[in-house]
């Protein structure tokens, strides 16, 4: 959002206005009810939602499946969306940059536990892609101070992977297409494992030339 012009903001010298500070607040809190964050929240809405549709009569309903496999795939969708669209029309906010890496690991982890609570999905597979995914946002705060790890090509194959192989898991899948989602979600392990432990590699890196450009400046190495 634009900056609010001199003249009207009381850049002229003159006092403000007494309904000034109450203006520039409301600019400011309407900012946070841009596209992006309407998506970002409409994703952690559908969560509870899906949920209860995919675990729906013990989740042995296709029909339910069905409805939970859409609002699965209207989140995963969402996702690409109000990141490009922050992106692209400076809509990035405090609220977004927090609530976005929830709202996609808790539809994501949402859809991985149910799965293995109905016995579709082994505890393992939820396991290792809950560990990684986790494991990254942490470590992306360990090296904060030192930059930002950027998203890989590799770690947007790994997204794709892993929503396309949980949603054929969400529906009620038989013979050859069950078949065909085993493989998916076997690439999509891979791909979490082998992204997970380059961006291990990326943190140490990051830190280690972060800590060094301290000592050159003669700062604290934390």
């Amino acid at each position: 959002m634009t900056g609010v012009p001199a003249s009207a903001a009381g850049g002229t010298g003159r006092t403000p206005a007494p309904g000034g500070k109450l203006g520039a607040a409301a600019v400011n809190q309407a900012s946070l009810w841009n596209i992006a964050n309407i998506l970002t929240m409409i994703r952690l809405v559908l969560v509870p939602g899906f949920v209860m549709l995919l675990l729906a009569d013990g989740g042995y309903d296709p029909a339910m499946r069905a409805w939970a496999w859409a609002a699965f795939a209207v989140a995963m969708i969402t996702d690409i969306f109000d990141g490009h669209l922050a992106r692209t029309y400076n809509l990035v906010t405090d609220f977004g940059k927090i609530a976005d890496p929830i709202a996609d690991k808790a539809i994501m982890g949402a859809a991985l536990i149910c799965l293995s609570l109905l016995g579709d999905l082994p505890w393992w597979v939820t396991g290792v892609i809950l560990f990684r995914e986790l494991g990254i946002t942490l470590l992306r705060f360990w090296v904060i101070r030192h930059g930002v790890i950027p998203a890989s090509r590799g770690g947007k194959l790994k997204t794709l992977a892993q929503g396309t192989a949980t949603g054929m898991y969400v529906l009620a899948l038989t013979g050859p297409l069950a078949t065909l989602r085993f493989w998916v979600m076997a690439l999509a392990v891979v791909l979490t494992v082998v992204t997970g432990l380059d961006y291990v590699r990326q943190a140490i890196v990051l830190r280690r030339q972060g800590l060094a450009a301290q000592r050159v400046a003669g700062g604290p190495a934390l």
